[in-house]
């Protein structure tokens, strides 16, 4: 029997919503890690009871979680249960390190700050984890994009994070400078046909390639242009917000910047503008449908200073061409408030499942949960009223 598991983290803990496959009925769980800001979860696409959390305060600092029965229990990998203290469960002992290389033989020289526009130097430090990408092939085996902007690997289901040091050690490092929301790689993603080759995304620096499985990076930015730093067509500097890929297309990417929605056809050699229509081209999140390689969603907000909907209306907007036709945006409307709203939607608060037909979700600043059965024709809430949404994720369990 089909069933659809939603993973979703908040401000102020992380919810499992479950449904069969009809997708109109959901049993909430949650909050787990209640109090903490959950910044992502995610499971392994090979093992689905096996998923990853990043759960991090501001008192306590960053602690990775790991569940291995879909969320019913969790645990920090590498405590046992007699080592956790106090009602949030922080964790004592060797779990999960988070080891620097600093080795210049292995990666190139490390960085030991990074520069605002201003020329003002700031330590490199390790402030949380963004984002966590299981590998495609392996539950034990997952990357975790971190603040400041750092790349790592787990081989051993999140005891131990060492870091792909090339990215860090790429000459553009210094060029490097904090988004509004600071200095994240919050974006990985993996060429299903090639393991070896993975894109990372960091807010403001722009986008990165590595071929060889993290050893090298390259930086992947040609055709990107920003008003608002000193070079507008500089190699790095872009604040990408979020960069997504069709499975049967990886060469194909989409990009949602700070201004402007883009695509690449070459695996991010070179970039093009596909805003088209769109209201306002400012926006966090984009995503590809699971079964149209061609058709991506965004969600307009008015501007980087505004993060709410144009008009106080939640608009979410797709292209059936990839962007490609100028008047090819549609908004998406049904079920969602056309007043007085002004939440905003983050950039990894929007998946799709693989049903068909496709089902998209993404979550609201204001707590809102929405699904679509029907590739977004229409819209529904799954739940009201939680602590303000950072990141969504599905399952599809056969």
């Amino acid at each position: 029997m089909t069933a659809v598991r939603v993973l979703v983290g908040t401000k102020k803990g992380a919810f499992v919503l479950t449904s069969d496959g009809k997708r109109d009925k959901w049993k909430v769980e949650g909050p787990h890690f209640a109090g903490w800001e959950i910044y992502h979860l995610k499971a392994s696409p090979v093992d689905p009871n096996r998923i990853y959390a990043s759960q991090t305060s501001g008192w306590f600092g960053q602690i990775m979680q790991r569940s291995d029965d879909g969320g019913k229990t969790w645990h920090a990998p590498g405590s046992k249960p007699e080592e956790l203290v106090g009602e949030m469960g922080m964790p004592k002992g060797e779990s999960n390190k988070f080891v620097y290389n600093d080795d210049p033989k292995k990666g190139g020289k490390p960085l030991t700050t990074h520069q605002f526009y201003d020329g003002t130097q700031k330590p490199w430090v390790f402030k949380r984890v963004w984002h966590i990408e299981p590998s495609l092939n392996d539950p034990d085996t997952a990357y975790a994009g971190v603040e400041d902007a750092a790349i790592f690997k787990t081989t051993d289901g999140g005891k131990a994070w060492n870091e792909l040091a090339g990215l860090r050690g790429h000459g553009t490092g210094p060029q490097w400078s904090p988004g509004a929301g600071g200095l994240g790689l919050h974006t990985i993603l993996i060429d299903p046909k090639n393991p070896k080759r993975i894109y990372i995304a960091i807010s403001a620096a722009g986008c990165f390639r590595t071929d060889d499985g993290g050893n090298s990076w390259k930086p992947i930015n040609q055709g990107l242009k920003s008003e608002y730093i000193p070079d507008p067509t500089a190699e790095v500097g872009h604040c990408v917000h979020r960069i997504a890929l069709h499975p049967s297309k990886p060469d194909t990417l989409f990009m949602q910047k700070h201004w402007d929605v883009m695509r690449s056809d070459n695996a991010g050699d070179t970039w093009t503008e596909v805003s088209g229509n769109l209201p306002t081209d400012f926006g966090f999140p984009i995503d590809v449908h699971a079964h149209q390689p061609e058709t991506i969603y965004v969600v307009p907000i008015t501007s980087d200073s505004l993060h709410y909907p144009p008009e106080g209306k939640l608009r979410v907007y797709r292209s059936k061409t990839g962007g490609n036709d100028d008047k090819g945006w549609e908004p998406l409307t049904k079920g969602l408030p056309q007043q007085d709203c002004y939440v905003n939607v983050l950039r990894d608060a929007m998946c799709v499942d693989t049903l068909d037909p496709c089902g998209v979700y993404f979550g609201t600043s204001g707590g809102q949960v929405y699904a679509s059965s029907n590739g977004g024709d229409s819209w529904s809430p799954i739940v009201r009223d939680l602590p303000g949404v950072l990141s969504v994720e599905v399952q599809t369990i056969n």
